[in-house]
């Protein structure tokens, strides 16, 4: 079935992973289904009340079907910036960011791209805080590519670079206004850190890496968290009254009221970071030195303008535009949804998508042709709703 545009199929006879928290899931009573080769929750008390709970409150997801991992320099006896430098080359050149100018405990959003300037995944890169990590990464990347993304890394990475999958552990995530209240409740040094920092805290004594950010647009956290201890964490957090069990249902409307990509749908390898509108994540030492894949193509899409757009999406009545959904104007084709539905939060459809460059101005008038029939809207800003963050 498809609920908020995310593909999900039914678990009979399929043979899939459990997270750390499936049993959990089932004591609270979750709907469960096939996402990414693992049974993960798509609600629990319905998408629209968890969604909201999650705008007003505080939200616990269970995202243990990424791919968080490790990758650290082993063969060479560097410290400090020295090291942080040598293993930032080694990932820059699969990445168009600047990682070499991340300060210790910083993160950044960035995509793996193919030769022709094609998104592989979007991913976060994280330099620990630490002095004794500088020259180890931690890295977040989509769970329906992981396996690939992992092949890329021990493809493009020197021999002397180790990747330590820990995909074994539950990747948990707190999110809404008052997650940073109840996370203090646990992880009291957690409230130090704003939006893209990370340290590595303790807990039942052993560690948790906490990172300052998510994908609903709302300030919050993303906690990796060894397997033992994922329940007996997760069940901390929901005995407080603000938290409330919320499933992938609910995370997919949140993210598309926030503007935000998935991958699959809305970026993949027909577009380039300058057609996503994520160009933001190329800095400019990155585009003066032009030495990363697809640098021609992406550089002169930049310089002038690319043929396709990611727009926000007005529909002006009440039927949602879903992924696949054709653009139309004066009855020609002139882009297509990739992300549709109804926001909770706005209490109306929205949707994003690719169009001509010419026609990507907020406020220009097209058509949505939905289930045979045309229907109104409009191209608008992104994203829907403006972040919460904690800056």
């Amino acid at each position: 079935m498809h609920l908020w545009g995310v593909a999900m199929e039914q678990t009979i006879g399929e043979e899939l992973r459990k997270t750390p928290l499936h049993a959990l899931h089932l004591d609270l009573g979750a709907r469960l289904v096939s996402f990414a080769g693992y049974h993960m929750p798509v609600q629990f008390a319905g998408v629209k009340e968890e969604h909201l709970w999650t705008r007003a409150h505080a939200g616990l997801f269970d995202v243990s079907h990424m791919g968080p991992c490790f990758i650290s320099l082993t063969g060479r006896k560097l410290s400090g910036q020295e090291a942080h430098l040598a293993i930032s080359a080694e990932v820059e050149r699969l990445v168009p960011s600047s990682i070499s100018s991340l300060a210790p405990g910083r993160a950044r959003l960035t995509v793996l791209l193919d030769e022709g300037g094609g998104i592989l995944d979007d991913l976060i890169i994280t330099r620990p805080a630490e002095p004794e990590l500088q020259g180890t990464l931690y890295i977040v990347v989509n769970g329906a590519v992981k396996h690939q993304d992992w092949a890329l890394f021990a493809q493009g990475l020197s021999s002397d670079v180790s990747i330590q999958r820990a995909d074994d552990r539950a990747l948990i995530a707190l999110q809404g206004p008052q997650a940073a209240a109840v996370l203090e409740g646990i992880l009291p040094d957690c409230a130090a850190l704003r939006f893209m920092q990370c340290q590595r805290l303790a807990w039942q004594g052993q560690v948790v890496w906490c990172s300052r950010c998510g994908y609903t647009g709302e300030d919050g956290f993303e906690l990796l968290v060894p397997q033992d201890l994922a329940i007996p964490f997760a069940e901390a957090l929901l005995a407080d009254d603000r938290v409330r069990p919320v499933g992938l249902g609910a995370r997919d409307s949140l993210r598309l009221e926030a503007g935000l990509c998935l991958y699959g749908q809305d970026l993949d390898t027909s577009r380039t970071p300058v057609e996503a509108d994520l160009s933001w994540v190329i800095q400019r030492a990155r585009r003066d030195r032009g030495d990363f894949p697809g640098a021609d193509r992406i550089l002169q899409q930049i310089a002038t303008e690319p043929e396709l757009k990611r727009v926000g999406i007005q529909p002006l009545d009440r039927a949602p535009a879903r992924q696949g959904t054709e653009i139309q104007l004066s009855g020609r084709r002139i882009g297509m949804v990739t992300s549709g539905g109804f926001s909770p939060s706005l209490e109306r459809p929205i949707a994003m998508g690719y169009i001509e460059s010419d026609f990507a101005e907020p406020g220009t008038e097209i058509s949505l042709l939905v289930r045979g029939r045309l229907r109104e809207a409009r191209v608008c800003a992104l994203p829907f709703l403006q972040p919460n963050y904690h800056r």
